[in-house]
């Protein structure tokens, strides 16, 4: 954050006083608006506002205007309200929390952390192309699985996204918002593995202000982020026991009710489940319930294991690799060699793990082409033959050509030998480009001689074999093997 300005808009003059004290003990500058009506004529740059504190504008009606004008601004406001003993307190859709006045110091600054994280989180959205990302492959399975989305999106039914980990089960979830017609609004993902069993409830359905030890501040839950979107819950088969009975609940009954309130709420969600769990032997062994399996696996899709679909890996190496150069982190080539050996491995990681070796090849060869034996050790394999669908996508992928900004301009396509010295031309030459036309040509030549074999090349032009591999590097020669 560029700047720490809180802007508070409330007609008390007191209260004015106390807050601008306080937040001066926060480390931040106090923006006073006295007059709800011109609230966004004295706030300034809006960009700078860290956080907005609502108090008495007068009456509820105009508190509700200020506060509709504020959370559906074009800018994140992360706004709070305060709960005053003189005024009822407003439950207003878009506001990050309720504080009590008069208002304490870690009150304040737990509510600054609330509203720096939310500013982040949007900021980073912002700068962001919309997380939509395509199911990428041809293969059968592939095909199958965009076929049911197409099917689904536009129902309202529950989705359980069944797959290993890392098939890309939140891609599929994120589609399947993004063409419903939910799509304007939130999609909140939640992974339910991650959370401690003792704080996912609160999570999911927010707390009141003093619920428990440490909820100084009243906080909503996913399920009221998600309101008139779509809930993702990832890794369901973790829930604990005692929430699937309240989570069963909400799908039955479409209402819940805070930690420490007895207030219903009502749901207005969709939700889509996914694990990597066998959630009917779950089941058998007790740690899942049979009925909540059913509410949730109205619509299954089964996401296959890149194994399943290897003729889909060229593919996903030339999307990851042209995601990577879109956000300007570099480039790689590989060669066809390289990616057949892919091809054959098992991917235990699935399309996580493939896009992690494409990052380590993009800081480990930047801006070059990499060959067989320039994989990690574990990923090289050339046993058994591919099948014929496989190959055939390898021959008509498009391959990235990662440039090479020291290879020789001046090298025609038919390699003609370089210029004799006894025959300077009358307007000169470039003779370090000349040089580099040289060393180009040697190399190859001694490769064609060699039959592709690195050591042996290098042995010819009497150099170490990590020098030749760096050369044609440089000059963007590939290789066949060693």
């Amino acid at each position: 954050m560029s700047s720490n300005n809180v802007l508070v808009i409330d007609v008390d003059p007191e209260r004015q006083v106390l807050l601008s004290t306080l937040i001066e003990f926060i480390n931040c500058r106090a923006i006073i608006v006295d007059n709800p009506d011109s609230w966004f004529d004295d706030a300034g740059t809006l960009t700078d506002i860290v956080m907005v504190l609502v108090g008495d504008c007068g009456d509820r009606h105009q508190t509700r205007q200020v506060l509709r004008e504020l959370v559906n601004h074009e800018v994140p406001l992360p706004v709070f309200t305060f709960e005053l003993p003189e005024t009822e307190s407003l439950n207003f859709p878009g506001v990050l929390g309720t504080l009590r006045f008069p208002v304490k110091y870690p009150q304040l600054s737990n509510a600054l952390q609330q509203a720096t994280v939310y500013r982040g989180q949007h900021e980073n959205k912002q700068q962001q192309q919309p997380d939509i990302r395509p199911l990428i492959g041809n293969s059968p399975r592939m095909k199958d699985v965009s076929q049911m989305i197409e099917q689904v999106s536009g129902s309202e039914a529950n989705v359980l996204i069944l797959g290993e980990s890392g098939t890309g089960k939140e891609v599929v979830a994120r589609n399947l918002h993004h063409l419903s017609s939910r799509r304007l609004k939130p999609l909140v993902p939640v992974n339910c593995g991650a959370i401690p069993a003792e704080l996912l409830e609160s999570e999911l359905f927010g707390h009141e202000k003093g619920a428990f030890t440490g909820a100084i501040t009243t906080r909503k839950g996913r399920f009221e982020m998600a309101e008139g979107g779509t809930l993702f819950l990832d890794e369901i088969g973790d829930m604990p026991l005692p929430m699937q009975v309240k989570l069963l609940r909400v799908l039955q009954e479409k209402t819940y009710e805070r930690v420490g309130s007895s207030k219903p709420m009502t749901a207005n969600v969709r939700v889509i489940a996914a694990t990597h769990r066998n959630l009917e032997a779950h089941i058998e062994e007790g740690h899942f319930r049979e009925d909540l399996y059913y509410r949730l696996n109205v619509f299954p899709i089964d996401m296959p294991a890149l194994r399943e679909r290897p003729e889909d890996i060229p593919l996903l190496i030339h999307e990851l690799i042209t995601r990577i150069e879109h956000e300007n982190r570099g480039s790689v080539s590989l060669t066809a060699a390289a990616i057949a050996s892919l091809c054959r491995y098992d991917w235990p990681g699935n399309v996580r793990e493939l896009g992690n070796v494409i990052e380590r090849l993009v800081i480990l060869y930047p801006y070059s082409t990499v060959d067989f034996d320039d994989l990690p050790e574990k990923y090289q394999s050339m046993d058994g033959e591919l099948p014929e669908a496989v190959t055939k996508v390898i021959a008509q992928t498009p391959m990235q050509k990662a440039p090479v900004q020291s290879k020789p301009t001046s090298v025609t396509q038919s390699e003609s030998a370089p210029l004799d010295v006894e025959e300077l031309p009358e307007e000169g030459l470039d003779l370090k480009q000349h040089l580099a036309n040289l060393e180009y040509l040697l190399i190859k030549q001694s490769l064609d001689e060699s039959l592709g074999v690195v050591a042996h090349a290098a042995k010819k032009l009497k150099m170490q074999r990590t020098t030749l591999v760096e050369k044609m590097r440089k000059y963007g020669i590939q290789r066949m093997g060693d």
